[in-house]
C-alpha cells in the first residue's frame, strides 16, 4: 500500500533549492512512490474535535528551475495520512503551539507525527540540552541581571542568546572587559522580563559548530561543521558560516549515546545536535537542517534513512 505522507512547512516556493532539507526529505519519499500532501500552518484546523487540513497533492522534482507542482486544495481528515512531517521553521510562538495541538489530535487517531507534538512543545532547543549536563559547557538560564552578571564574572568570556531564536539571531559574545554587557542583558531579557541563556564561550568554535543529525536514535556518521566567517563568532550558515562535512569523532558519538535514548522515548525521530569542540550546545527538534550538504558530500541518503525510520515506526 502506498504511504500517505503530509508535510507542514513554510511556503515551498520560497525555499532555497540547493540546501533545503525538507525538499530533500520529500524527494526521498517521492522516490518510494509515497503520496505527498502539502500544507501550511494556516491549513490546519479542528472541526468538532476532528483534526483536519486543507491540503494540496504535491509532486517534487530534483530540478532547481522547477522543484514542485501542487494540486487543487481539498479538505481531508488528518488521520487519513500515515505520517506528517512537521517542518515549520521557528519562531516557536503561540501559533506553532496551536498547530501542535491539532497534530497531537491526529496522532491520537493513529497518524505518526515527526516529531512528536508534545515533545516539540516540551523540548526547547536551547534548554533541552541542559538535561545532559555531562555533555554541556557551563551554562545558566535566567532573566535575573545579577545571576547573569555573576556567571559572566565567573567565566570571563560568555555567549548570551535568546531561547527562541534560530540561525544565530540575537547571539552576543561578551569578553571579560566588554563595556556593553548592561545593554546586551537589557535587550535580551527585555529588562528582566524574558529568560535567556548564558553559556561559557567555547574557543573551538573556530573549527566549526558541528551539526549532527540523529534519526530515531541513530546518528548519521558525518557532521557538517559550520565554520564562522572571518570576524564572526557564529558558525550558522545563515550568519555566513561555511559548511565543512566531516566524519563524527569518538566524542561526537559519545554525546549521541548520552542523548539518543531520551530522543527515542520522546518520539523525536529527526533531530539535529549542535556540538562545538567537545560540548553539546543545542538540540534542534523543530526543523533540523544540513541534510542536503551531507548528502552531496558523502551520499548519506538522509531522506531515505528517515523514510526507513518512519516505515519501521508505522509497522511496529
Amino acid at each position: 500500500m502506498t504511504m500517505k505522507l503530509g508535510v507542514v512547512m513554510d511556503p515551498i516556493e520560497d525555499i532555497t533549492f540547493v540546501k533545503d532539507t525538507t525538499l530533500g526529505l520529500l524527494l526521498a519519499a517521492s522516490a518510494r512512490d509515497y503520496s505527498l500532501y502539502y500544507m501550511q500552518q494556516s491549513d490546519l484546523y479542528l472541526d468538532d474535535g476532528q483534526p483536519k487540513a486543507l491540503v494540496q497533492a504535491l509532486s517534487v522534482h530534483d530540478n532547481p528551475e522547477h522543484w514542485f507542482d501542487l494540486g487543487e486544495k481539498e479538505t481531508i481528515d488528518l488521520d487519513q495520512l500515515d505520517a506528517v512531517l512537521m517542518r515549520k521553521d521557528p519562531p516557536f510562538d503561540n501559533e506553532y503551539i496551536y498547530s501542535t495541538y491539532i497534530l497531537e489530535a491526529a496522532e491520537a487517531k493513529g497518524t505518526l507525527i515527526v516529531n512528536n507534538p508534545q515533545s516539540l512543545r516540551d523540548c526547547n532547543e536551547k534548554v533541552f540540552a541542559t538535561q545532559f549536563p555531562q555533555c554541556c559547557p557551563p551554562v545558566v538560564v535566567s532573566r535575573n541581571n545579577d545571576i547573569l552578571r555573576q556567571f559572566h564574572q565567573q567565566h570571563g568570556d560568555v555567549i548570551f542568546k535568546p531561547l527562541d531564536g534560530m540561525g544565530g539571531a540575537g547571539i552576543f559574545r561578551c569578553k571579560a572587559d566588554d563595556p556593553n554587557i548592561g545593554v546586551i542583558l537589557e535587550t535580551l531579557t527585555l529588562f528582566g522580563q524574558q529568560q535567556i541563556m548564558a553559556q561559557r564561550f567555547i574557543p573551538e568554535i573556530k573549527a566549526g559548530d558541528k551539526r549532527i543529525l540523529v534519526i530515531d536514535g541513530e546518528p548519521v556518521p558525518y557532521s557538517l561543521a559550520r565554520v564562522p566567517a572571518e570576524g564572526e563568532t557564529r558558525g550558522n550558515l545563515a550568519a555566513g558560516g561555511q559548511g565543512v562535512p566531516q566524519p563524527l569523532t569518538d566524542r561526537d558519538r559519545w554525546i549521541v549515546e548520552q542523548v539518543a535514548p531520551t530522543l527515542k522515548a520522546k518520539g523525536l525521530i529527526f533531530v539535529g545536535l549542535d556540538v562545538i569542540g567537545d560540548y553539546l550546545t543545542e538540540i534542534n527538534v523543530t526543523s533540523p537542517t544540513c541534510a542536503r550538504e551531507l548528502d552531496r558530500a558523502y551520499d548519506t541518503n538522509i531522506g531515505g534513512r528517515l523514510m526507513d525510520a518512519i516505515e519501521a515506526r508505522r509497522s511496529a
